[in-house]
């Protein structure tokens, strides 16, 4: 592709999404497309502005809120979460893999803070979904695609969370994304604050980070994108398939959510990633101040995971490890896999990363949820254009 426009433009123009933002930022050399409409109706066309559901793009931001408690002394990353989270006093650990949720043993150690931040709390997605312990994330927690308003409130969550055995010891394994959640009720309990009051005072007011919340205000609704996926039976990727509408900018988004979700509660721009990127390549810099330490940004960006905790808990992405709220990339497979490569993806067809050998942001922004093959392969061949330009 001779640019990032008509990368994003093949994908449009065939049908398989209704539009997407790109962004590609190296220092101040900055390469935005915007293509196609904000619905499948194109009642608007897409803007550089537009904004979007970034799922699990929420997680790094709220490891870098948890950093910024951890400077101020309010935790410390061998804290017992217990102090915070009663719920979590006394955690017990099903006997095997597959035993009945009844059947458990004592955790054999406190859950920690820094459990949370690697996703090693015991808590979280294996690969086999048909576990029985796996099962009540689902039906008890509502885990799964992000629905805000269908969840109960923190405290009833919680309460809810500790009937539920861990699937591993504590620190045993990596297990996907129930911690981040768990970590954003602790943020709002340790620091009096909620969780959007936390996040705006903490990161999105100092990096201007001024349309990231866990709902769109009624007068920037014209600017929230529809949200899809694939019909069922609808044809495949590639090849125009249907899709149905999964959110209106009416919808979920449209209200704050009893339950503010750590893990992938959060409707953004691509400008306001790249500030939070911008803020990681600095080493916790951004114009004007400072917001973590150059040691928390390492922290957050650091693969901490040993060779048995990814197999434990089937870490799915070859070459990837962990850091905190992040996947960080530990071996070079593909143009775009670079060792230290930080950021993650979000399951309604996001992504966002940061490159500090190139000192690189990019951020893919689209309204297909990732179900489908169709955005993995945009994905790919997007983080391709970013590592060649």
């Amino acid at each position: 592709m001779s640019s990032l426009r008509s990368l994003l433009e093949a994908r449009a123009g065939e049908g398989s999404l209704p539009g997407a933002v790109g962004l590609v930022a190296r220092g101040e050399d900055v390469e935005v497309a915007a293509v196609g409409s904000l619905d499948t109706a194109a009642t608007a066309p897409m803007a550089r502005d537009s904004l979007f559901r970034i799922a699990s793009l929420t997680k790094p931001v709220t490891a870098a809120a948890t950093m910024t408690l951890i400077e101020d002394g309010l935790l410390a990353l061998e804290s017992p979460v217990a102090r915070w989270l009663p719920e979590l006093a006394a955690p017990v650990v099903v006997r095997t893999l597959s035993s009945p949720v009844d059947d458990v043993v004592p955790a054999e150690r406190p859950i920690t803070v820094e459990d949370l931040l690697t996703f090693r709390a015991g808590y979280g997605f294996p690969s086999d979904f048909s576990l029985p312990a796996v099962g009540l994330l689902f039906s008890e927690l509502g885990q799964g695609p992000p629905k805000p308003q269908e969840i109960a409130a923190p405290d009833e969550w919680m309460a809810a969370l500790a009937r539920i055995p861990l699937l591993h010891q504590p620190g045993r394994a990596w297990l996907y994304n129930t911690c981040s959640d768990i970590l954003g009720v602790l943020l709002a309990r340790a620091s009096g604050l909620s969780l959007p009051d936390l996040l705006a005072e903490r990161v999105f007011e100092p990096l201007g980070m001024r349309d990231t919340g866990f709902a769109v205000p009624d007068g920037q609704l014209d600017r929230f994108t529809s949200y899809y996926r694939p019909a069922p039976g609808g044809a495949g990727a590639g090849e125009g398939g249907a899709l149905e509408l999964a959110d209106a900018p009416d919808g979920q988004w449209s209200t704050l959510p009893a339950f503010p979700s750590g893990t992938g509660g959060l409707v953004s721009t691509a400008d306001d990633w790249l500030a939070f990127g911008r803020m990681l390549l600095a080493e916790g810099a951004y114009e004007g101040g400072r917001l973590l330490s150059a040691d928390s940004v390492r922290q957050m960006t650091t693969d901490h995971l040993t060779a048995e905790q990814r197999e434990g808990g089937a870490l799915f992405l070859e070459g990837q490890g962990w850091g905190f709220g992040g996947s960080v990339d530990v071996a070079r497979l593909d143009p775009w896999n670079v060792p230290g490569r930080y950021g993650w993806i979000g399951g309604t067809g996001t992504a966002a990363h940061v490159v500090p050998a190139t000192g690189t942001v990019t951020v893919l922004l689209t309204q297909r949820e990732m179900a489908s093959p169709t955005s993995p392969e945009l994905m790919r061949e997007f983080w391709t254009y970013a590592a060649t330009r």
